[in-house]
């Protein structure tokens, strides 16, 4: 098939990862996958980009002035003309609202990706809201949690056109030992580290575990945050007036994050909301025990016997999870190496890709194995 994405990429994270590895994934096994880049942050579209046209994918920029929405539809609708794609796959706010009405109107089928949702300030609820209203006119929705996807329902996205894959994990390279990772961070040796690696951002909850961190003044742990965000200058009092601020190593945004985590001896993800967050596999993999709040599709991937499972926003039930792990090492042990066989097992890319390729086959009509010739298009 000849496969159109379009993305506005950020800062990287979850979904720009995901892309990337849906995206090479899928040139891996023979289609034609095309990708393009609308409204990026500034010297995001190289970084998302770089790795693609490494992999074979082609690449594409859509550079127009902030605000120039006729402008960027325009240029999408002549990039599709061009490449005449059997699917467009948007992802995220942007791409979903902006970018998804040129292929509907050429009559190309639709797919969308709802990696989840923040919520936070009342614009940001409404930009959400608009995206939720623009996944009924798409031909397929797919959820990246089973939770997900029935709030989309809720929201009023047809049933019948809503699917729930969750995302899937490949090692890009090798995790560091423990020494070196914590050499690579600034961290003793001898301590006890609770890693937290993210955006900070309210979603992700950091404050959450600033406050139950302070519940452990009793224990020598030392709090590792990978990450940056808008939050993180207020998370910063924060530590300061609940007097943790000498427990904890602010690290800002790590490249290669992932290689990092064999430095912790507990991961806490703290979120008030999640889809199926790619942090959660990094840990698993490295065979780190997880403390995590049961929110989003985090249940789907880890349950009581991989992980201590928490309710959202429970400072106390958190710091009682953490407990738990300095206290019983071997028990915490176990359910880390469970939680390292689950995800060989139950979320490799192999049969992930394959469930996006059934998606789009149902929309393009194509058989599997044959090769695509897609018509040319012309517009309703």
């Amino acid at each position: 098939m000849i496969i159109l994405h379009v993305v506005a990429p950020g800062e990287f994270g979850g979904l720009e990862r995901m892309v990337q590895l849906l995206t090479t994934g899928l040139q891996s096994r023979g289609h034609e996958v095309h990708v393009v880049s609308v409204a990026a942050e500034a010297g995001a579209a190289e970084s998302f980009l770089a790795p693609l046209r490494a992999a074979g994918v082609q690449t594409h920029v859509i550079d127009v002035p902030s605000r120039a929405y006729p402008k960027e539809r325009a240029a999408v609708a002549k990039l599709c003309r061009q490449i005449r794609p059997d699917i467009v796959h948007t992802h995220g706010y942007r791409p979903d609202v902006l970018d998804s009405a040129p292929a509907r109107r050429l009559g190309i089928p639709l797919v969308t990706t709802a990696h989840g949702f923040t919520g936070g300030p009342w614009r940001n609820r409404f930009y959400e809201y608009l995206q939720r209203r623009a996944f009924r006119r798409f031909d397929a929705v797919i959820a990246v949690s089973r939770p997900l996807g029935e709030r989309l329902v809720r929201a009023g996205v047809p049933a019948a056109r809503v699917h729930s894959i969750a995302n899937a994990w490949r090692r890009n390279g090798p995790s560091l030992d423990r020494e070196s990772a914590r050499r690579t961070l600034g961290l003793p040796g001898e301590a006890f580290v609770i890693g937290w690696v993210g955006r900070m951002s309210r979603e992700k909850g950091p404050d959450v575990l600033l406050n139950a961190v302070a519940r452990l003044h009793d224990l020598p742990v030392l709090i590792s945050m990978l990450g940056a965000g808008p939050e993180q200058a207020a998370l910063q009092a924060r530590a300061e007036r609940l007097g943790a601020d000498d427990r904890i190593r602010w690290h800002g945004a790590m490249p290669e994050a992932g290689r990092l985590f064999t430095a912790f001896d507990v991961y806490a993800l703290s979120s008030r909301t999640e889809g199926t967050p790619v942090v959660l596999f990094e840990a698993m993999a490295a065979g780190v025990p997880v403390v995590a709040t049961r929110v989003g599709g985090v249940p789907d991937v880890v349950s009581a016997g991989e992980a201590v499972l928490v309710r959202s926003e429970d400072a106390i039930a958190l710091a009682a999870a953490i407990r738990e792990v300095y206290w019983s090492p071997a028990a915490a042990a176990r359910r880390a190496g469970a939680a390292r066989r689950r995800l060989e097992h139950e979320f490799a890319i192999g049969p992930w890709l394959g469930r996006y390729e059934q998606v789009y086959r149902s929309l393009a009509r194509v058989d599997a194995g044959q090769p695509v010739h897609s018509p040319p298009r012309t517009a309703a």
